[in-house]
């Protein structure tokens, strides 16, 4: 793996498959009564947020304290930022108290790549979402779920779950992969697009035209407008949540109106093959982009996401910062039995 983990393009099939077969070693330690690794005790990880997030920044520090490492919480809000401070008197700063990874979100496209080149820290720097641009984490934990579901036969046949090991790159080969609603806005759709089809899977993006970014037809997907065409050949379908919070102009007459055309209810979902799987990156609009019917069902993966998000986290951070030795320390071998003998 390089450096810094800035963006899923960067990722090679080689490398998302180390991260996915590491993540699955470090899914074991959530069964454990100890969820503690010693693997990167004495480093010191700074989660710098300058988006509110619940998630990513719980995940991130959760993963961060499981390997044992010293966790630092920096928000913007509350902190010398909101006194005008830039972006790199903030690195510099913790470049001065040894952070050796940042964890960064912002609401600047290509802020965490300026981070990573800019000489300011010495650390590793992780990309948690920048502006519309990427959030390669969230793609990482995408594809380590559909992996975990989808896995089996090509033919659409029964799921499993595969092992540390299984995965050969191909798990996802062949799968189709819709992803729906405001891609224009959305990181994770971008992310998910570059990785995903570095793993072999077939990704359609489903939104109103104006919900579709400029320049897509150079993105490695298709394109479709209508959703029910779609979904009788999808193994997963990914909802994607409306970011109101980033739109300046009317992008849909109505919430009603798109709720009609691109929402995932309980009689869309019945159209979907018997093994597909609902996926959300969360926050959810329920009613809009999702109804509760479907975002309660057992066929949604959504609250499943988040607990695999910890484990991608912790592989990422090991590989980044440790990641010479296996994760998990092998079990010490039993003692050689010796058999008693009785005098006569």
């Amino acid at each position: 793996m390089k450096r810094h983990l800035i963006s899923a393009a960067d990722l090679t099939r080689d490398d998302a498959v180390l991260i996915l077969d590491t993540a699955e070693e470090m899914a074991r330690v959530a069964d454990r009564p100890i969820k503690k690794l010693p693997t990167l005790r004495g480093r010191t990880v700074v989660n710098l947020f300058y988006e509110d997030s619940t998630r990513t920044r719980i995940s991130f520090e959760a993963a961060a304290k499981r390997l044992s490492a010293d966790v630092i919480n920096f928000s913007a809000k509350g902190s010398s930022v909101s006194k005008g401070e830039s972006l790199k008197d903030t690195a510099l700063t913790l470049e001065a108290m040894g952070a050796d990874a940042v964890v960064i979100r912002h609401h600047t496209s290509g802020a965490p790549h300026r981070l990573a080149t800019s000489g300011w820290i010495n650390g590793s720097v992780v990309n948690a979402g920048d502006g519309t641009h990427e959030h390669p984490t969230q793609a990482l934990l995408d594809a380590f779920t559909m992996r975990r579901h989808l896995a089996g036969a090509p033919d659409g046949g029964p799921t499993h779950h595969r092992g540390p090991g299984d995965g050969t790159g191909r798990d996802l080969a062949g799968r189709k992969v819709t992803i729906v609603g405001d891609v224009l806005h959305s990181r994770v759709a971008r992310s998910n697009v570059h990785l995903l089809t570095t793993l072999g899977a077939e990704v359609t993006l489903v939104a109103p035209p104006t919900l579709v970014p400029i320049g897509v037809e150079h993105w490695p997907c298709e394109v479709s407008y209508d959703l029910d065409a779609v979904l009788p050949t999808s193994d997963a379908v990914m909802m994607l949540r409306v970011q109101r919070e980033r739109m300046n102009a009317a992008f849909f007459p109505t919430e009603r109106e798109y709720a009609r055309r691109y929402g995932l209810h309980g009689a869309r979902m019945a159209r979907m093959p018997e093994h597909a799987i609902v996926m959300h990156p969360g926050p959810m609009n329920r009613g809009m982009e999702i109804t509760a019917e479907v975002a309660d069902s057992t066929r949604c993966t959504a609250v499943e996401q988040v607990t695999n998000g910890v484990s991608i986290r912790m592989a990422a951070l090991y590989l980044l910062l440790g990641g010479n030795e296996p994760a998990i320390a092998a079990a010490p071998p039993a003692p050689a039995r010796t058999e008693e003998t009785s005098t006569p």
